[in-house]
């Protein structure tokens, strides 16, 4: 089973979806971005949604998807790297933010193994692992400001 997760820029999990192993990323953005479910602010010209992905959805299928939900997609061009003027990396790829999130998911044991026959089921315990994700970032961020 396949989770596809969109967060935040601290790692919060906004909205996800879940579908088969065989089914590649790019067929499961639409369904990911239409799965948020707090609606994001409506975009303008000065201040547009953005939305970083990795090389996997540098094609027509994540191209549409992004035009459809009205995002500024970030993609790296397959072959492309972001070098300064000495040939070394500029800035660190985004995607462990991702990563890490999918890691936060993974400790659930009920997720990392799937024990439910109906899918409906599982989707439901990955959305709940979500809230407890979010439960313990509020809680980091309440003691943050208040000391």
């Amino acid at each position: 089973m396949k989770r596809s997760v969109v967060v935040e820029s601290n790692g919060g999990p906004l909205g996800g979806t879940i579908a088969g192993a065989n089914v590649h990323d790019t067929q499961l953005l639409a369904a990911t971005l239409g799965a948020i479910v707090l609606a994001p602010p409506f975009p303008t010209e000065e201040q547009p949604l953005h939305l970083c992905l990795d090389k996997a959805y540098d094609n027509p299928t994540g191209t549409r998807a992004l035009a459809d939900f009205g995002y500024v997609g970030h993609v790296r061009r397959i072959g492309e790297e972001k070098l300064d003027d000495h040939g070394e990396k500029t800035h660190p790829a985004r995607r462990w933010v991702v990563e890490r999130t999918m890691a936060w998911l993974a400790k659930y044991r009920s997720i990392r193994v799937r024990y439910e026959v109906k899918p409906e089921n599982y989707c439901g315990r990955v959305k709940l692992a979500c809230i407890l994700i979010w439960a313990r970032i509020w809680h980091r961020l309440k003691a943050a400001y208040a000391d």
